[in-house]
């Protein structure tokens, strides 16, 4: 595959991913829970192999090479495969899984639709909510970055349809220490988000205008230094969790 497989080129800026986007286990647990029984599970869009279970024979689908060369030792490695054509027979696996990919999708229902033909039972579909983006902390700073990553996202009924059968979505609660490094994750740590490369493993900011990221962290930058987001937020540097965009789709056929 010599271009892209969606919206955001990882050959060129996916380096780093797998020490910054970390399976989180409480986030993690949510998403082995809605695999049900299954034995056999395609993980679709699988990166480095975050969130992918250990106890379950998986076959992950990866399009960029240097997302799959980050996978570590003990996963299996990734089939270089789109979500729109799964290389698959019909009801191949018990379940299908896909973690915060299906925005970078070029046809996100054609990709949903081919995880519902390959799975005989639970399609998993970790995302975000990007209807409720703006009312994170980083619309105050970084009111381009939600306009940029927000439309991104397949409405979670757009998803559901897709999918079809019996569609359920849970609201994830992120943990105040969240090892995967999505922006929410860092809702209590909001230092953690001057850092660049923490900012390079989030693939929105590569939407955004160079000139307003850096006025987006200057401005985070000041008011952390003279106390005004604490102003606002301090609450947040103690809260256990937080309930943003994530969302979990389980569709059952």
């Amino acid at each position: 595959m010599t271009r892209p497989a969606g919206d955001f080129d990882y050959e060129r800026h996916g380096a780093g991913y797998s020490t910054r986007r970390r399976t989180d286990p409480v986030i993690a647990s949510y998403v082995h829970a809605a695999l049900g029984s299954a034995r056999t599970v395609l993980n679709v869009g699988a990166g480095a192999g975050s969130y992918e279970p250990d106890d379950r024979r998986v076959v992950a689908v990866e399009p960029s090479a240097t997302m799959r060369a980050q996978r570590p030792a003990h996963l299996a490695p990734a089939i270089a495969a789109r979500a729109e054509q799964l290389p698959f027979d019909d009801d191949a696996f018990d379940a299908a899984m896909a973690t915060i990919t299906v925005h970078q999708w070029p046809d996100a229902a054609g990709g949903l639709r081919e995880m519902r033909r390959v799975a005989r039972g639970p399609v998993v579909i970790l995302t975000f909510d990007g209807a409720v983006m703006g009312d994170f902390w980083l619309a105050e700073y970084a009111p381009e970055f939600i306009a940029a990553e927000s439309p991104r996202y397949p409405t979670i009924d757009a998803i559901a349809a897709a999918l079809g059968g019996r569609a359920q979505t849970i609201a994830i609660p992120v943990p105040l220490e969240c090892t995967d490094g999505f922006v929410e994750a860092f809702y209590g740590r909001p230092e953690a988000l001057l850092d660049p490369a923490v900012r390079t493993a989030q693939s929105a900011w590569g939407f955004v205008a160079h000139a307003a990221e850096e006025r987006s962290m200057r401005h985070l930058g000041d008011d952390l230094a003279s106390g005004v987001w604490d102003d606002r937020h301090a609450e947040l540097r103690t809260q256990a969790q937080y309930v943003g965009s994530l969302r979990l789709v389980v569709a059952i056929p």
